[in-house]
């Protein structure tokens, strides 16, 4: 007798599973788009309006914003290869060495270093080059009064004093905050 009402419960439940699912795929679909979620939700808003003696209620301004798309920026041109046809003028080829005069003093001035820093500077230079503008590390490629590394970092030209002396001064203060830093890192380091 169990074993039976068992049976019956089984097969009870299992039919209680599925009509559902029979019933909804023996419905016929209404001819019309079905509801979406939204448009329910659209049908069953309420309009509220609120009315106080002697007050006036104003409706709500939303305000406007701006929205602000920083620009992609600007491709840099790709650099064109000169033609390999011969012409009446030949192109230098490697660095363009600096065949100037002047003394470190000039040099230091013209490129805005303090005098007070010109001992710091001087003992740095005298170190990495010698004071010899065209100096040139060959395993390295380092150039010029204070060895820039690479020597393209130089604005201008790597080997012209005045204008390494320059790239110097920002490389000095940004990286050791003063010449007087610099100097003190490459006397502990014996490099900077």
């Amino acid at each position: 007798m169990v074993g039976f009402f068992g049976a019956l419960a089984v097969v009870g439940f299992a039919a209680a599973m599925v009509a559902p699912t029979g019933v909804a795929l023996a419905q016929q679909p209404d001819e019309e788009a079905p509801e979406s979620a939204y448009s329910a939700a659209l049908t069953e808003t309420q309009n509220l309006t609120v009315t106080v003696e002697g007050a006036t209620i104003a409706p709500v301004e939303r305000g406007t914003f701006s929205v602000y798309v920083k620009p992609k920026p600007k491709p840099k041109p790709k650099p064109v290869q000169a033609s390999t046809e011969s012409s009446d003028q030949s192109a230098p080829s490697g660095p363009l060495f600096y065949t100037g005069g002047g003394a470190p003093a000039e040099w230091m001035a013209a490129a805005g270093i303090a005098e007070s820093d010109w001992g710091y500077v001087d003992y740095i230079v005298s170190r990495e080059s010698g004071w010899n503008p065209n100096a040139t590390n060959a395993s390295s490629g380092a150039c010029g009064l204070v060895q820039a590394l690479p020597c393209s970092k130089v604005p201008g030209n790597g080997y012209d004093p005045v204008d390494n002396l320059r790239w110097a001064t920002g490389y000095a203060t940004g990286r050791y905050g003063s010449w007087a830093g610099a100097h003190a890192f490459w006397t502990n380091n014996h490099w900077w």
